[in-house]
């Protein structure tokens, strides 16, 4: 549930970006058209092997990354270190109201251990790569994100900020720059999550937990197809009939469930520490707080 929404909310945020660079994206058959394609495409590189995909999510990490340090480094350069300061704090209750959707933007590291068991010296090679990632995605959003208040005036950006962050440091060409990298950080995203959670599925069918079908590896490409068609045809659904906000905080709220599943098992784990006990109560606290500031009317999450 916590993947599927994720990657269906992110091929909604792609089609918008996309819209940017040719507006009859933006709606009707060609929108829903562009989300079957791409979709599709992911999905058949990922049947074709996790070599391929894996070679494909580096190029898009490169492609995604290498302008947003480029333009935030010349943002703050323009700006000669002129970093207006907010004059007051948001409100408390604005800042709960946001704080369940700006977890999705630090969530999914979690998915990187899923697909171990395809993985050279996993025990070494994991674990590394996470703390690593940690790191460099807080630097990297550190720096973006002063690069913008720096340059951007407050509540400017529109439902593309890093578009007019680019067009405000380089014109229309900055524009363009940053749309293609919020292009290629998506299709990652898309690309990724794909790779991971169709492991999951594949577990699940392999213990029995869910039908035989989905544990079904493909003879010719060694990669479990059924699994990745199934969640390539789950992920079009969904994003073809949900909005972005929605799915977004739909998949944190799965996420907190597994999280907090997860943090409560620890205890057994870690038998004869009893400290262990104030992490996890600490934990399972965060958790049910980002869960608990959901506003559900009408049926839809807000």
């Amino acid at each position: 549930m916590a993947r599927s929404t994720e990657l269906a909310a992110n091929a909604n945020v792609l089609i918008t970006y996309l819209a940017t660079l040719w507006p009859p994206l933006a709606e009707g058959a060609i929108r829903s058209a562009t989300i079957v394609a791409v979709i599709a495409a992911v999905t058949l590189i990922n049947i074709v092997g996790v070599k391929r995909a894996v070679r494909v999510l580096d190029a898009l990490t490169l492609l995604k990354a290498a302008p947003l340090i480029a333009l935030a480094i010349l943002g703050l350069v323009l700006a000669g270190g002129a970093i207006t300061a907010p004059t007051a704090l948001p409100p408390v209750t604005e800042l709960e109201a946001a704080a369940l959707l700006i977890l999705y933007a630090f969530v999914g590291f979690e998915n990187s251990v899923v697909p171990a068991g395809e993985t050279t010296n996993s025990q070494r090679t994991i674990p590394r790569a996470l703390i690593a990632t940690i790191f460099a995605t807080a630097a990297l959003y550190f720096l973006v994100q002063l690069s913008f208040v720096a340059v951007m005036e407050p509540g400017a950006g529109g439902d593309a900020p890093m578009v007019a962050f680019g067009i405000a440091v380089m014109g229309p060409a900055g524009g363009l720059v940053l749309t293609a990298a919020a292009i290629f950080s998506l299709l990652g995203n898309i690309s990724g999550g794909m790779t991971g959670t169709t492991r999951t599925t594949y577990a699940l069918g392999r213990d029995g937990l869910l039908p035989a079908w989905f544990a079904r590896v493909s003879e010719r490409y060694a990669t479990p197809a059924n699994s990745i068609l199934f969640m390539g045809g789950l992920v079009t659904v969904l994003a073809l009939t949900g909005s972005f906000v929605w799915l977004a905080v739909i998949s944190t709220l799965a996420r907190m469930l597994v999280y907090s599943a997860s943090i409560a098992s620890l205890p057994i784990k870690e038998r004869g520490k009893p400290l262990i006990w104030l992490s996890v109560i600490a934990a399972i606290g965060v958790c049910a707080y980002a869960a608990l500031q959901t506003a559900w009317r009408h049926g839809a999450c807000c």
